[in-house]
């Protein structure tokens, strides 16, 4: 319930606040965002296999968001940027619907 208040707060303050995000950390926002729901999927069929531990999901889902973004910024220094942040999309997205047909299997038993 904490969580789902906190979710409710968030997205009213962010509605309210209009935060911008400053034109340099922009290319790692998309990145960040799917970093983040690989985690928040990897937690919910953990939840569901009955093993979810809220410590692991904390350093899974900031260790997920600071691997990809430092990937998309070595890349951005190589001048690979784009290859690379399609290339932590495509990694991140398999793992996200490996996950979702985990959590489809155990919620409608097929």
């Amino acid at each position: 319930m904490i969580a789902v208040l906190g979710l409710i707060a968030g997205v009213v303050a962010g509605l309210w606040l209009e935060p911008t995000v400053p034109t340099e950390l922009q290319p790692y926002l998309p990145i960040a965002v799917v970093a983040a729901l690989d985690a928040l999927f990897g937690g919910l069929r953990a939840k569901l296999d009955g093993i979810f531990d809220d410590r692991v999901f904390v350093v899974s889902f900031l260790s997920n968001v600071v691997v990809a973004a430092l990937i998309v910024f070595l890349g951005d220094q190589l001048g690979v940027g784009s290859q690379l942040s399609t290339g932590v999309v495509v990694v991140l997205g398999i793992r996200i619907f490996s996950n979702a047909a985990a959590i489809r299997r155990h919620v409608f038993r097929a």
